[in-house]
């Protein structure tokens, strides 16, 4: 399986519904609580981290920029998160449109 669609698997488990979004469109109406990504705030083309041994590389992983979106200000879904992915950091919190933002940086 495409490691992408792997994580859209892992969020969607997490999350305990389908509410996982990949890169939406405007268009899309969303339906919270949810959990938006994308290929993380470095751009496509510089979004790898890479990790050496032996002068051998041994492990490639993308950057996503993760999201929570939720209307509960005491939700549980970002702790989740964090203690469920291994390579997974929080960055940020913020309020808009009623709505509470989590946002990490997850290498996967």
């Amino acid at each position: 399986m495409e490691r992408r669609l792997k994580l859209q698997q892992v969020l969607e488990d997490l999350l305990g519904s389908r509410n996982v979004y990949f890169q939406p469109p405007p268009s899309v109406k969303m339906k919270y609580p949810a959990i938006v990504y994308d290929i993380g705030e470095l751009g496509f083309r510089t979004n790898l981290s890479t990790a050496y041994a032996n002068s051998e590389l041994y492990a490639l992983r993308k950057t996503y920029t993760v999201t929570v979106i939720d209307a509960n200000p005491d939700t549980k879904i970002p702790d989740k998160l964090q203690h469920s992915l291994e390579y997974c950091s929080f960055a940020r919190a913020f309020q808009a449109d009623s709505l509470n933002h989590y946002v990490f940086t997850l290498y996967w």
